[in-house]
């Protein structure tokens, strides 16, 4: 029998389906009261006349709620900010926000504040007022928070207006239309809404590091219990002037969402994100601490906590030390045949706005050689706009780059230049340099055509470690390598695994097979198992050859008429195999919104490009894993994202919500929103091996495709997807190992892999239900937050789901493909469960 018709079916009920069955007739005690009058009589008009008016007078007031009030609907704006008073004095008194001067001053400042907004015909109709929250040298510095009440759908108006006016300020010395202040330097910025919910406690420190004694700062509790549920605590941290704080973390463990928990430290006073230097959640060792130094005297360092999930905390301390002692000290002229240089504090995090120059000059007649073996400057992007290292006259890096990247410079003379803004610092870099021939460019190393230098020992290894192929060529192989005939070198264990490595067939020639092992007469070996399956597992098909047996048994489709196909891949390929056009039907799938076609090693997908991608979140946090959509009410995911934790019940339909359509994880609201009905994990995944990790999500109600919004197509139950054969995987997980998530959908090439050559790699952990791909040079994989996303097959020019993410050792390693569950070995499962 068809498993989908088995089980409850639907009944239709009676033809009184109008009556109410909560309803109860009692017999009437006087038989004519049941009697039809004639008319109404005048009472009855009255009474009429009176309920039609009040119903119309509630219609009319419904429509002037919708149409007027509504339109009154507010959200709460806060714009914290900070300017400098030019004509002002700093006194320690300003330190005292209950002292006499504190109160003056920042009532001047208030009314100058509102006095500024008011050159703006947007502002001055939704500003509340503002409050002033400290001060700090230079002259006098005023740190702000502004309050307005903006309409929905003025929003970024409103933005539009502060930043405009902010600009107006930022550098020329005026006077408010009123008022004795004059200043300039306004900066200002929306607050993070995560930082003003009124259901979290409020508190606030002031500490002030005097010499060289040292401050301690520490998370509620600590060390004695976790730390305390919903609460917003901020410590503002001040030094001496001519003075910067140094805030050491000897103890960190928070909560690893920083959706949930996290640790924001400012160079500032005041929460403005213009003047963020990082937020942290998680944990760090203390033999890799986190330490943040400030530009100025100030520091602000903010916690925020939810209300479940609650870890231990941690514990900081706070010394200054004077901005002339040398400890920060950068740049400056450096000669010799060789030499170093480093960021300012490194390994840990350098100061925001800060500028070194090194200008670096060696012998005539040689040239520079320069090498950044860590460099992590700030986020990055293509034209580095924040910080960046710029070698004048050469290039501009950012970003985390390789480790030992290196620069040449065709002179003997070059300056390198190290900036950071005024917000998110990293750990940034090390460098060396030294002097090289103009004729050998690579003392002790191999040079590639592309002039990198690379180790000799990865001449003739078999991977491309230059980028172009050059230590590859033109090889003399040792007795642990293929000599490929075309001098290629490549690793023992690619040899006969049906896969063309060497490029001429050298791998695949003359192989002989194991015991348990069919060899295919194109000399591939497969298991004796997959013999007359009715799969051809040969790339030949010879493994099915002479085979004797039901056809139908070996079909790779059946037909709605009886007819059974043997044509791999017959679903949606235009063509009627069947006759009946059964293998043409439910073939609105697959296909992008746009014929444009982190992922480690990925790029930003096109917007659209995967409509059947799916962002699933806990409830109120960020991203968590992915899933696919293949109908309008059911998605696929992995089972290891939906089992259970200590701290969340991942298996509860009620702990998720589904983004749909969802590009941009900072625009949720553009994406289709929806909740779970129920989740199905496989009976028999196992969580110590990820055998069957494959789960089904029903969403609560149907979604409506669209150019966004769309449903991959599922595979038959013997679809094979070949060795070598490039498939898409796509998601918005961590660009590289023990990284952050990426705010925009990635996408990444990678090819399936030889199962055989996979299970030897992974240790014997291979199952026939994964299917092994990835680059097995490194660099490009899928990593955490991937999983249960799709990777995806083309063919008939439609993307068919081939797995599900599933697990991998590391994140892009060489030698570790990634594991996917195979989907066509869960069809009939697919089926039974969701009709799909």
């Amino acid at each position: 029998m068809d498993p989908m018709d088995e089980g409850m079916r639907y009944t239709p009920g009676s033809s009184d389906k109008d009556w109410d069955t909560a309803v109860t007739f009692l017999p009437a005690s006087d038989n004519k009261k049941l009697e039809k009058k004639r008319g109404p009589g005048k009472v009855g008009i009255i009474v009429g006349l009176v309920i039609l008016a009040a119903v119309l007078a509630l219609i009319i007031g419904l429509l002037v709620w919708h149409f007027h009030f509504r339109k009154d609907l507010k959200l709460q704006k806060i714009y914290t900010g900070s300017l400098r008073i030019t004509n002002q004095v700093f006194v320690d008194a300003y330190e005292n926000p209950d002292s006499a001067e504190f109160k003056n001053l920042a009532n001047q400042v208030m009314d100058q504040l509102k006095s500024m907004y008011s050159e703006s015909p947007e502002l001055p109709k939704y500003y509340i007022g503002s409050r002033v929250q400290a001060f700090s040298e230079g002259s006098v510095i005023a740190y702000y928070e502004s309050e307005f009440a903006v309409p929905v759908g003025q929003e970024a108006a409103v933005d539009r207006a502060v930043s405009s006016l902010s600009e107006t300020y930022s550098t020329k010395v005026r006077r408010a239309q009123q008022g004795p202040l004059v200043f300039d330097h306004v900066v200002s910025s929306a607050l993070d809404t995560r930082l003003f919910s009124k259901a979290r406690t409020s508190t606030r420190f002031a500490q002030h590091a005097r010499s060289s004694a040292e401050e301690t700062i520490k998370s509620p509790g600590f060390p004695d219990q976790p730390y305390t549920p919903n609460s917003f605590v901020q410590w503002q941290l001040r030094g001496d002037p001519g003075h910067v704080l140094k805030l050491s973390f000897d103890t960190f463990y928070l909560e690893k969402n920083c959706t949930n928990d996290f640790v924001r430290v400012y160079d500032s006073l005041v929460t403005m994100d213009k003047h963020l230097m990082a937020e942290k959640c998680g944990f760090y060792s203390p033999s890799n601490p986190l330490t943040f130094i400030s530009s100025r005297n100030v520091m602000l360092v903010t916690f925020v906590t939810n209300e479940e999930g609650n870890f231990p905390g941690f514990r900081a301390r706070v010394t200054q030390f004077s901005r002339d002692s040398g400890e920060l000290a950068c740049g400056g002229k450096l000669s010799g045949s060789s030499g170093s240089f480093k960021s300012p504090n490194f390994p840990s995090y350098y100061p925001p706005s800060t500028t070194c120059q090194w200008d670096i000059e060696v012998p005539n007649s040689k040239f520079i050689k320069l090498k950044f073996p860590k460099f992590m400057v700030s986020t990055g992007s293509p034209n580095c706009p924040g910080d960046n290292v710029q070698i004048v006259g050469k290039s501009t890096l950012c970003g985390q780059q390789p480790a030992n990247t290196m620069v040449t410079v065709n002179s003997n003379q070059v300056s390198v230049v190290f900036k950071s803004d005024s917000s998110q610092v990293d750990r940034g870099f090390s460098a060396t340099y030294e002097v090289f021939e103009p004729s050998d460019p690579c003392p002790d190393q191999f040079q590639c055509n592309n002039k990198r230098c690379i180790d000799p020992s990865l001449r003739c290894d078999g991977w491309n470690d230059c980028g172009d192929g050059t230590e590859e060529k033109n090889c003399k192989c040792d007795a642990s390598m293929i000599q490929c005939r075309n001098e290629v070198c490549k690793p023992m264990f690619w040899r006969c695994d049906g896969v063309n490595d060497c490029g001429d067939d050298t791998d695949e020639l003359n192989c002989g097979c194991k015991i348990g092992e069919f060899k295919c007469k194109n000399d591939q070996c497969v298991s004796e198992k997959l013999k007359c399956d009715g799969n051809p597992d040969c790339k030949d098909g010879s493994d099915e050859d002479g085979c004797t047996r039901d056809i139908c048994k070996a079909s790779t489709f059946a037909c709605n008429n009886g007819k059974c196909i043997t044509k791999q891949n017959p679903m949606c390929d235009g063509q009627d195999d069947c006759g009946d056009n059964s293998d043409e039907s439910s073939c609105d799938c697959g296909k992008k919104a746009y014929t444009n076609s982190r992922i480690v090693g990925g790029q930003e997908a096109d917007m659209g490009e995967f409509p059947w991608q799916v962002s699933l979140h806990v409830k109120n946090t960020a991203h968590v894993c992915g899933a696919s959509i293949i109908s309008d009410l059911w998605l696929v995911t992995a089972a290891h994202c939906v089992q259970d934790d200590v701290k969340i019940k991942y298996a509860q339909a009620g702990t998720w919500e589904a983004y749909l359509g969802l590009h941009r994880q900072t625009e949720k609201q553009k994406a289709t929103k929806r909740f779970l009905k129920q989740i199905i994990p496989h009976k028999n995944y196992n969580s110590h091996t990820y055998d069957n990790d494959i789960a089904l999500m029903e969403l609560d109600s149907p979604v409506t495709f669209s150019a966004t919004i769309r449903p991959i197509c599922l595979p038959t139950a013997t679809d094979v997807f070949p060795t070598g054969e490039t498939v898409t995987i796509s998601g918005w997980g961590a660009t590289r190992e023990g990284g952050a998530g990426a705010p925009v959908l990635q996408k990444a090439n990678v090819r399936i892999i030889n199962g055989t050559v996979c299970d030897e790699l992974m240790n014997g952990q291979i199952t026939s239900r994964m299917t092994c791909a990835g680059v097995l040079s490194g660099g490009v994989d899928a990593c955490q937050g991937d999983s249960g996303g799709p990777m995806s097959f083309l063919t008939n020019d439609r993307m068919f789901l081939a797995g599900v993410v599933s697990w991998g050792d590391g994140c892009a390693r060489r030698n570790k493909p990634g594991i996917y569950t195979n989907v066509p070995k869960f069809r009939a499962w697919i089926k039974e469960k969701t009709g799909v």
